[in-house]
């Protein structure tokens, strides 16, 4: 793996003045307010400042695994963020410099969403090194030359500095002082040709152009300080943001170019061929998550709808040619096909999680929620081990096992023999230090203020939120077991009338009841965009929301299909050994530094059948009790909502040394039985995508 090529990055700059004075503002804790038009597009859906909800249930204990697993303790041990050159060390793993401000970007909401002590340590820790570091001229971060200064690895770090002013606004002046004094040295390097954004002969801080393909990631901090702490200074801030986007262009990585019918690649099924011109920044899988946000960022200083329309086109481009059974990106590390032996990596579905709830803050459409929560609910959790001490670089829809795929090295386009096994580091190490932000940001885009003033449950997690509408506070708390329940209880206080709305699924029937605040019972009646509405009367109220569903097949090519469950894709349940082994590093050595006793890779070998097809015509839910739930949840056996499959062993090659793509015509060699089929988020190997056929009924009651 050439180190260059696979670098992960994420652009941004902070800037500073020596001596350049900026009036302090007030800030206003927890508090919202519906704005005023202003220059800055507002969305549908507007999010709520971090530290206004809080996790419940079966999420807060996924976030609290995340907190005590490999996300919540790099800062203690990693040498990429423990040494990283952001605080005084000499460990990086690219030029970009990006690991420990990927790091700060992902445990900041972490910390806060779970009002962690120890976390929040940490991520002061990180942010007064830096900021007591910031260097004369405005530039934050350890570079001191032009030569090595990129702004890529600065947008992540402003974006948890974003994070951080909400939650804490004793913090908030000094972090807005530091983005203002950024913004003064990035603006001058920008209209010096480009520098930092494009590198030039001689230079070395971003030699493949990760930079101008994430250019538009500035604008997430940018447009928040633009909106809540201008300072007179919002002249610069706007021409800032509008450099950056010149400077992709300039960069040959304008996303409005490529989420274009026709010049998408359209490639759904095609046999291996390394002359095909995919492997291009554009075709990048991580590049493509987030440049899903590259029109949006510009649509909400142009007011273009065209670029509004665009972002449609873009979701929908992606679903038909590209997106995983789980709700990813199949591409490992660059896009080919759909083949299901193919890899998704993880770094993957953490910008997908977020990407797919932002976007859908704009366009308001009910299925880019469903989409969030089909990333969030299977193919994260589906790559990290149960424990959160381990994940996968790579996971593949039909993946009998996790083991160094040492046969064929060359089995994904980029990616090394150990993709899939579930380690610390079992390829580049950007999703060791990328992963932790998908959970965080999830709860703090679960809960949004509607155009009307409102407040609507958009992810349906179970969770509260405490925040002031005007001068109404209001408390909102969902219990709830979904998506291994459907159903959804609130109890709402407040001091004020307000509306209050919880998103319908698409998948949900029609049969779906609610029960309102007045005690009635009716079924669901949502808007266009999903939205079933309650007026709320000042006091307390209760309201519920019953989802009914059915599973539901979904089919592919070459006679093959997958089947979900409301929000959650099934799998062949299969047994399993897990060989615990010391960790292997990206370069592909045993680590004996930067470890703990907690870290290992974890290979595991099928001891039961995975070679099956399946008869989609006989299918049967097969529930247990729901009252509580296993923790932790993404475990085998522990979710209590499986199917029953009827389905048949059949002979399955393998290539690659792995699994072969289904088989077109499948040779039966046993006798049809009922299949357990689990939650893919839970199943660490997996079978989904699967052969159709027809077999005799089978009794699915077993």
């Amino acid at each position: 793996m050439v180190a260059s090529v696979i670098a992960k990055a994420f652009t941004a700059s902070l800037v500073i003045t020596t001596g350049f004075s900026l009036p302090h503002e007030q800030p206003k804790w927890n508090s919202f307010k519906v704005r005023d038009d202003s220059d800055l597009i507002q969305p549908v859906f507007q999010s709520f400042p971090l530290g206004t909800i809080t996790p419940g249930g079966w999420f807060k204990d996924q976030l609290q695994l995340e907190a005590n697993g490999l996300a919540g303790n790099l800062f203690d041990f990693y040498r990429f963020v423990q040494d990283s050159m952001w605080i005084g060390g000499s460990t990086e793993y690219s030029a970009l410099h990006e690991s420990s401000p990927y790091w700060f970007n992902s445990i900041v909401p972490l910390a806060f969403g779970l009002d962690d002590a120890r976390l929040k340590t940490q991520v002061y820790t990180f942010m007064n090194y830096v900021l007591e570091h910031q260097q004369e001229d405005g530039w934050l971060g350890p570079e001191t030359t032009a030569d090595t200064r990129s702004l890529w690895a600065r947008c992540y770090f402003l974006v948890g500095l974003m994070q951080y002013a909400q939650a804490d606004p004793t913090q908030t002046d000094r972090i807005v002082d530091a983005m203002h004094r950024y913004i003064q040295i990035a603006n001058s390097m920008l209209k010096d040709g480009f520098a930092g954004l494009i590198e030039k002969p001689g230079q070395d801080y971003d030699g493949d152009g990760f930079g101008p393909m994430r250019a538009h990631e500035m604008h997430i901090p940018l447009q928040w300080l633009y909106e809540n702490y201008p300072r007179n200074n919002s002249d610069l801030i706007w021409e800032t943001m509008e450099l950056m986007i010149e400077g992709s262009v300039a960069g040959n990585s304008d996303w409005r170019t490529y989420w274009v019918k026709g010049v998408y690649p359209e490639v759904t099924y095609a046999p291996r061929d390394p002359s095909l011109p995919y492997k291009s920044l554009f075709n990048h899988g991580v590049n493509m998550a987030e440049g899903l946000r590259y029109p949006l960022a510009i649509y909400r200083m142009s007011h273009d709808e065209a670029l509004k329309t665009q972002t449609r086109t873009a979701v929908d481009l992606l679903a038909q040619y590209h997106k995983s059974l789980a709700g990813t990106i199949i591409g490992d590390e660059f896009v080919t096909d759909l083949n299901p032996i193919r890899g998704a990596e993880l770094c993957t579905a953490a910008e997908m999680t977020f990407s797919m709830a932002y976007i859908h803050q704009y366009l308001g459409d009910n299925d880019l929620a469903d989409w969030a929560e089909q990333v969030a609910f299977n193919a994260l959790p589906g790559s990290i081990f149960p424990d959160w001490w381990s994940h996968q670089y790579v996971q593949q829809e039909n993946q009998p096992w996790s083991k160094n795929l040492s046969v064929n090295p060359d089995m994904w386009v980029n990616v090394g023999s150990h993709g899939n096994v579930f380690g610390l580091e079992p390829n580049y190490p950007c999703c060791t230090v990328n992963h932790g932000q998908a959970y965080p940001k999830f709860l703090a885009n679960s809960f949004t203020q509607t155009q009307d003033g409102g407040i609507a449950h958009v992810l349906l997690i179970p969770g509260s939120i405490t925040t002031n509408l005007n001068d109404n506070k209001v408390t909102i708390q969902a219990d709830t077991m979904y998506p291994f329940g459907m159903n959804l209880k609130y109890t709402i206080t407040s001091t004020s009338d307000f509306t209050f709305y919880v998103r319908i699924p698409d998948w949900a029937d029609d049969s779906s009841t609610i029960i309102g605040p007045d005690g009635k019972s009716d079924t669901v009646s949502p808007s266009d965009q999903g939205l079933q509405k309650f007026e709320i009367s000042k006091g307390q109220s209760l309201v519920t929301v019953n989802l009914n569903t059915e599973p539901r097949v979904v089919t592919r090519a070459n006679n093959t299909a997958a089947i979900y469950y409301g929000p959650l894709l099934y799998s062949l349940h299969i047994d399993s050994n897990v060989s615990v082994t010391p960790p292997i590093s990206y370069t592909g050595d045993v680590l004996s530094t930067s470890t703990t006793p907690q870290t290992h890779d974890h290979i595991i070998e099928p001891t039961s059948l995975w070679n099956v097809a399946i008869d989609t015509s006989q299918i049967k839910v097969a529930q247990t009790d729901v009252s509580s739930l296993s923790n932790p949840i993404w475990d085998l056996d522990a979710p209590p909502i499986e199917l029953r499959v009827a389905a048949v062993e059949i002979d399955w090659p393998t290539e690659y040394d792995t699994a072969a793509d289904p088989p077109l015509e499948p040779k039966i060699t046993g006798k049809p039985f009922s299949a357990r089929f689990v939650p893919f988020g839970s199943a660490k190997v997996h079978m989904s995508h699967l052969p159709v056929v027809q077999v005799d009924e089978v009794d699915l009651s077993s």
